[in-house]
């Protein structure tokens, strides 16, 4: 990991955790920036890398756990939270609600970095997914919108002649729009096609059995 491919944030109104936090990643070769507040954090311009956020409970504009709340229904970054009063209901509610860790001051050095780590790679993760979602969707979005009538039809199971008999279209037709849908979403084979349905959340209203032949 190197400190251009990456972000910590900090969010913590006590400046002297705010120098040792920023200090200690610094030795590691990591980049951090810090802020007093979760509103400076919330309206600063954030670059598009993995990153995670270093959370204080106590805040002076916000309690962490209401800022974690708040962003829960946006991409945001993986938090560790740190707190100085910790106690088992908020470490509870955090960890619930997607923390990576809830540490109590003081923590040793090993075990945020521990933390750390693992939210980076957990949002590398996300982000990979994301992307590949993204990915998936623009290439649903350039099929026909025959051939999007076709892939639920093929992916449910259904044999050719069932597909084509449900759309009113030769089986011939029907290969060729499967054969366009296959290319076109770049998959492999048909449990490919049916990963990928699965991803994008294609309702499937068909099945082989149900068909009846």
């Amino acid at each position: 990991m190197t400190s251009d491919d990456h972000i910590i944030y900090i969010v913590d109104d006590d400046e002297r955790i705010r120098e040792a936090l920023g200090e200690l990643l610094e030795s590691h070769d990591m980049r951090a920036v810090a802020f007093r507040s979760a509103g400076d954090y919330v309206n600063a311009d954030k670059p598009d890398v993995p990153a995670c956020l270093i959370l204080d409970i106590e805040l002076p504009d916000i309690n962490g756990l209401d800022l974690q709340n708040q962003i829960a229904e946006g991409e945001h970054a993986p938090i560790i939270f740190i707190t100085g009063h910790g106690d088992i209901p908020s470490s509870v509610r955090a960890i619930k609600h997607g923390a990576v860790d809830f540490l109590t001051k003081p923590f040793s050095d090993a075990d945020l970095m521990q933390a750390i780590h693992a939210a980076i790679a957990q949002d590398r993760q996300k982000r990979a997914e994301r992307a590949e979602i993204g990915t998936l969707r623009q290439r649903y979005a350039d099929l026909t919108p025959r051939e999007r009538e076709v892939l639920p039809l093929v992916v449910s199971g259904l044999l050719n002649k069932q597909a084509a008999a449900e759309l009113g279209i030769s089986e011939v037709t029907l290969q060729i729009h499967r054969r366009n849908v296959m290319q076109k979403m770049a998959a492999a084979s048909l449990a490919d096609l049916v990963r990928i349905a699965e991803r994008l959340e294609i309702p499937i209203t068909h099945s082989r059995r149900l068909a009846g032949n």
